[in-house]
């Protein structure tokens, strides 16, 4: 429920904001104001992320020495490491902690017990928020 509330909030309030605007004859601005709302909506929820892998895919990727991202839907950070990374994002798997305890645990574990994302796990090292353009140069020396 915590990864589509935020979402579902925005998605309500484009639907007000619609319903406001048929009802008091502004059209124009309530069409704006639900096409704001509506792409905030969008980006906050886990849409625009690969789809989160379970526990154990992302833990044997880990394992393996492959990249794990662990991320948070709607976390302006993740956000922004997710469109850098763009068309390579495939090559890393994603795991989201608000669905996946055990990778919430796990950046609790690399961060001394905050939930700071993203997190990248490379080579068995946990990487916090790290720039996005080392991450893509990570991706694209990776096989796809």
């Amino acid at each position: 429920m915590r990864r589509t509330l935020p979402a579902t909030l925005f998605l309500l309030g484009a639907i007000a904001a619609v319903v406001s605007g048929l009802t008091s004859g502004d059209a124009a601005t309530a069409t704006v104001l639900a096409a704001v709302l509506a792409t905030a909506g969008l980006l906050v929820s886990p849409l625009p992320f690969p789809g989160s892998a379970p526990t154990a895919q992302w833990q044997r990727v880990e394992g393996a020495g492959g990249v794990v991202v662990l991320f948070r839907p709607g976390c302006p950070f993740c956000l922004k490491l997710r469109f850098a990374v763009s068309g390579l994002a495939g090559r890393a798997t994603w795991a989201d902690i608000w669905a996946d305890d055990a990778a919430a645990a796990r950046v609790r574990e690399a961060t001394g017990g905050d939930e700071t994302v993203p997190t990248v796990l490379i080579d068995g090292e946990a990487h916090v928020n790290p720039d996005p353009s080392w991450l893509r140069a990570r991706l694209a020396a990776t096989s796809a």
